[in-house]
């Protein structure tokens, strides 16, 4: 459901931007998008976009955000292609930047960005303590990371329905508690840290996604990923709603500032 390497087709970006809406390969789309930024003034900032999938956050930063220039990078080539498409058809190629990298630092030297964001892709990432310092090293002084993130709700092992449904996505994720994660933006030097628990959200949208798998669009999906997999997806959804509902599973809004 979030980006993740050799995962996502054309197949798959097809279907996801059917569920969430053209260009966004997770939950809440363009709406919850805006949520993570509430209150941030991008004119004029040059921001990085880590996990950028099909482009549509990357080019809404240029376009509706009004940053000056904006790098998405991914680690899959499809993603990547649509993004550049993206950014092309909006007239934006000379402000969005779209790079495909490899898993592992930022390749970007310090003080590069006054914004890093990500939507629900770095629970890939498993050192989250690594990550914090990268992305504290790329920011300016003064700047912002603002991201969206799948964490779980406690540190220690998943519970059998945890694991149960990490098995069903079938993707390697590696989520962190909301203590780990502002420990660790705590120890890289960040300030104003602020994790907002968006699970109460989730567990009502998630509803609403299996009613569509299920309902009337099920044809149109089953068009994108043949029946099988869309019957493999409703299994997941399933799974994934016992986990919200324990509240293991939490989605949430990270904020913190680099101290200028």
């Amino acid at each position: 459901m979030s980006e993740s390497g050799d995962l996502y087709d054309d197949r798959h970006i097809a279907f996801l931007e059917a569920l969430w809406g053209e260009g966004y390969l997770s939950p809440g789309g363009a709406e919850e998008v805006a949520r993570v930024l509430a209150g941030l003034d991008l004119g004029g900032l040059e921001a990085l976009d880590i996990g950028c999938g099909s482009g549509g956050i990357t080019v809404a930063l240029a376009r509706d955000y009004g940053a000056a220039r904006v790098t998405g990078i991914d680690v899959e080539a499809p993603v990547c292609a649509a993004a550049r498409r993206r950014a092309e058809a909006a007239g934006l190629s000379d402000r969005v930047e779209i790079i495909q990298v490899e898993p592992g630092p930022l390749p970007f030297p310090g003080a590069a960005f006054d914004l890093v964001f990500s939507k629900d892709s770095i629970v890939h990432i498993p050192d989250k303590e690594a990550l914090a310092r990268d992305v504290f090293r790329v920011l300016r002084p003064g700047g912002v990371f603002a991201a969206s993130d799948w964490l779980i709700g406690h540190d220690g092992p998943p519970s059998p329905e945890m694991e149960a449904y990490l098995k069903a996505e079938a993707l390697d994720f590696g989520m962190a508690s909301p203590a780990r994660y502002r420990a660790a933006l705590e120890a890289a030097g960040f300030a104003d840290i602020s994790v907002t628990d968006r699970n109460p959200w989730y567990r009502e949208v998630a509803r609403a996604e299996l009613a569509r798998l299920q309902g009337p669009e099920r044809a149109t999906f089953e068009g994108a990923l043949g029946p099988e997999e869309i019957a493999r997806q409703i299994v997941t959804w399933k799974a994934m709603i016992v986990v919200l509902d324990r509240g293991e599973h939490r989605p949430s809004h990270l904020r913190a500032r680099k101290p200028a």
